[in-house]
């Protein structure tokens, strides 16, 4: 296949927001601080990869690493494209290295309850390590909600600051399967650390293999693209 003019840079809030809203199932954007990074096609906006320190903050003590040295790749929303999806994201990481140098350490996660496996993930060379515990969803008005956005008492601390939260009873309670964890270490002393991790991929379950629809072109990132050069790590 013909590789499509593709442009990826640094995307605004308002292009995040757009993208996550329209292109994304979870229909919202991760909690901030986050790196956004947009992909135009043939000058066409078609979405972004979206990184962020995640959900939880154990996210990166399995690895031995603080949370300023990796980071969780949390959304890829894209619209209808051509470009394989591995190579939207092998960009972005590349932008993110370059902006991040000291991080060590990419985590994401496959939703087989949304019948995704991790295909993009698998044609990156990324590792799987095995499933997350199952968890609760929390839905409101066609929206999903993490659980640290939602309080019984209707409130909760983010960043330092009291922000109000739905409480359980807003909201319809989804009992879900564990998520398939990913890694991309960035440098080859974690590659070394975690390959011993490495357990056979998960097969396809269903018809969507990454977080964009799966009716789009390239779906997937079918089509692998070539790995990141990985530096040793300083020290």
């Amino acid at each position: 296949m013909p590789k499509t003019d593709l442009k990826v840079d640094w995307a605004t809030h308002e292009a995040t927001r757009h993208a996550c809203v329209h292109y994304h199932y979870s229909k919202s954007v991760p909690v901030p601080p986050l790196l956004k990074v947009g992909a135009w096609e043939c000058g066409k906006f078609i979405g972004v990869v979206v990184f962020s320190r995640g959900a939880s903050s154990n996210l990166l003590k399995p690895y031995g690493l603080s949370q300023t040295e990796g980071c969780e790749l949390t959304r890829i929303a894209l619209t209808k494209h051509t470009t394989p999806v591995t190579r939207v994201m092998r960009f972005a990481v590349r932008l993110l290295m370059e902006k991040c140098p000291s991080l060590r350490l990419v985590v994401s996660f496959a939703d087989p309850h949304q019948g995704h496996h991790g295909g993009v993930y698998q044609a990156g060379n990324w590792l799987y390590v095995g499933d997350t515990a199952p968890a609760k969803e929390f839905w409101h008005n066609g929206r999903r909600y993490h659980s640290r956005q939602i309080s019984a008492k209707g409130w909760n601390i983010q960043q330092g600051a009291k922000r109000k939260t739905l409480r359980p009873s807003d909201c319809q309670i989804i009992e879900t399967p564990g998520k398939h964890r990913y890694l991309l270490p960035l440098d080859k002393r974690m590659a070394r650390q975690v390959e011993p991790l490495r357990k056979p991929y998960p097969k396809r379950v269903g018809s969507g293999d990454s977080d964009t629809p799966g009716s789009q072109p390239g779906k997937g990132g079918a089509i692998p693209t070539p790995a990141l050069q990985i530096p040793e790590a300083a020290g």
